[in-house]
């Protein structure tokens, strides 16, 4: 979920209506309103929208929605006449890219915060952390077009944003925090992809940092925006998105020309939708008029083809429409929610909770008892924390995803205990002791079970202390246990132990080897344990 600051005087002058009216019916559009504060409202969207991930974006549906302003968005592309040419060796290392040239913008401090906060929560939610798209946005009239995307060496120098000094491309990587952030997605290639304006100006050194060269300030009029990546599709939607919210605000918008193709056209897709579809699905009967205007509401081109079809314009910033079901969705959101009849369900039942989910909760007791917190840490990880940084052989029944969207997310959870230490790691500013506990579901060898993992943090954590808590945990499980000798390699030899009952090594627990310690970046003791809740007495299945 994105959050996005909304100011009130800003949107207000958007939107042309007032920000209690707004936020009272925010939520009707699928989000939802974490805070109020005295100038601005911090909104919760989900990232099936980001054309939602900034004020212009909200203003535009909120304008629709609210009937000022419905149907589908115009925006007008004038060729700029200016080129990007694109270097072949960049086709193995970062070969897509998108531009657009956007004039006569305005710039105060709160339209730059959003600018910004726009292009970071697309990093996000279409970038996939910059790996997938990464965006530039540059004041245009502090360099020289044309403009070349070029495979560098690695020792060219430029000044880094937020910097006064020169520094080598591997410099940027050491030593700026946005470098040391993002260094692993470029770090392996032989070249650096980089942006340079004619006179060899550096703009960017995507996906990393910017030139502060180019720096927007207030008095910015004109900008280059830049969006490269590996998937031409992405850069394309974070292209439309951007230069769509900026025209919301008077900007005018113009293509580039990138190796003989002008980009973007911001031009809208066409399809057509099944009547009797729609109303099948969402359970109220609408005629194909019906449907066309409550499009419009939701900021779409819609006519009415004959009774049973609607033809619909989709604007090219939204990306999340992939099937006619997404449009039929709007239908409904437009229809309003707090419209739809309220009925009994004909089928009924009584619920309880599944025995797996008693002994969960039995579990979240003692565990908060004994003065730990509980985490929920994903279910997705990689080899390389659940197995390498832990200094354990990998396992042949892992379960691996066929299409993972990155490197650290490319297989199921066999363990808990690795990714309780990857949130130590993340709480490392945090003050000590923490101690963190996660139960639920693993996958090994294509079958669920569920997990305990809990460990401790700080100087004086110990073998002694993580027995205590071991003992106390199983004692209140009611689980007869004794401890046997572990040759388990993430943890210490001569203080670890394997849990062991009626014959079988249910867990281990100990203090974590100091190489572990190493690979999650730890600087204190670490005492941890994990074991298989299937031990539990009244435990369902075998």
């Amino acid at each position: 979920m994105t959050v996005v600051g909304l100011p009130y005087n800003y949107l207000e002058r958007l939107t042309g209506m007032d920000k209690d009216t707004i936020l009272s019916r925010l939520p009707m559009i699928g989000s939802e309103i974490e805070r109020r504060e005295a100038d601005h409202a911090d909104v919760e969207f989900f990232p099936d929208r980001p054309d939602l991930f900034s004020v212009e974006g909200v203003a535009r549906a909120m304008r629709g929605f609210l009937g000022i302003e419905t149907g589908l968005p115009c925006y007008t592309v004038k060729p700029s006449g200016i080129t990007f040419t694109i270097d072949p060796n960049l086709a193995t290392i970062r070969p897509c890219l998108g531009s657009a040239i956007i004039r006569n913008l305005s710039f105060d401090e709160e339209s730059i915060l959003t600018i910004m906060g726009l292009q970071e929560a697309l990093h996000w939610a279409v970038g996939r952390g910059r790996s997938k798209v990464a965006i530039g946005i540059h004041d245009l009239d502090t360099i020289k077009p044309p403009f070349h995307y070029i495979a560098s060496p690695r020792n060219r120098k430029f000044i880094p944003l937020d910097f006064e000094r020169e520094l080598s491309m591997d410099e940027i990587l050491a030593e700026h925090p946005k470098g040391r952030d993002y260094a692993k997605i470029v770090k392996d290639f032989p070249l650096f992809p980089l942006i340079i304006d004619d006179e060899n100006n550096v703009c960017s050194f995507p996906p990393i940092i910017n030139g502060e060269r180019t720096r927007v300030t207030t008095n910015t009029r004109n900008i280059l925006l830049d969006t490269t990546g590996t998937d031409q599709k992405a850069v394309q939607v974070a292209v439309n998105i951007i230069c769509t919210a900026m025209a919301e605000t008077g900007a005018t918008i113009e293509s580039v020309e990138i190796d003989g193709m002008q980009t973007p056209t911001l031009a809208p897709a066409e399809r057509r939708i099944s009547v009797k579809e729609c109303c099948d699905l969402i359970g109220v009967e609408l005629s194909a008029s019906e449907i066309a205007t409550l499009l419009e509401k939701m900021r779409f081109g819609a006519k009415a083809e004959g009774p049973e079809r609607v033809i619909v314009q989709v604007p090219c910033y939204r990306a999340d429409i992939m099937h006619d079901w997404d449009i039929f969705e709007d239908v409904a959101i437009a229809y309003g929610y707090d419209n739809f009849t309220v009925e009994i369900s004909q089928t009924f039942a009584i619920g309880r909770a599944h025995p797996v989910y008693t002994v969960a909760a039995h579990v979240r007791t003692i565990l908060s008892g004994l003065g730990y917190l509980e985490m929920m840490p994903f279910t997705l990880t990689s080899e390389r924390v659940l197995y390498d940084a832990m200094q354990r052989e990998r396992s042949s029944k892992v379960l691996s995803l066929m299409h993972p969207i990155s490197e650290e997310h490319t297989v199921v959870r066999t363990d808990i205990l690795p990714l309780l230490l990857e949130m130590l790691q993340v709480n490392k500013p945090r003050e000590l002791p923490q101690r963190l506990f996660a139960t639920g579901d693993i996958i090994e060898d294509m079958r669920t079970t569920q997990r305990l993992a809990a460990a401790s943090i700080h100087p004086n954590a110990d073998f002694s202390e993580v027995y205590a808590c071991i003992d106390a945990v199983l004692h209140e499980l009611s689980i007869a246990y004794i401890v046997g000798e572990s040759n388990d390699p993430a943890f210490i030899d001569g203080r670890r132990g394997n849990i062991i009952v009626d014959g079988k090594t249910i867990g281990v627990f100990g203090e974590i080897h100091p190489a572990v310690l190493n690979a999650f970046e730890l600087e204190h003791s670490v005492a941890a344990f994990e074991f298989d809740l299937r031990a539990v007495p009244g435990y369902p299945g075998p």
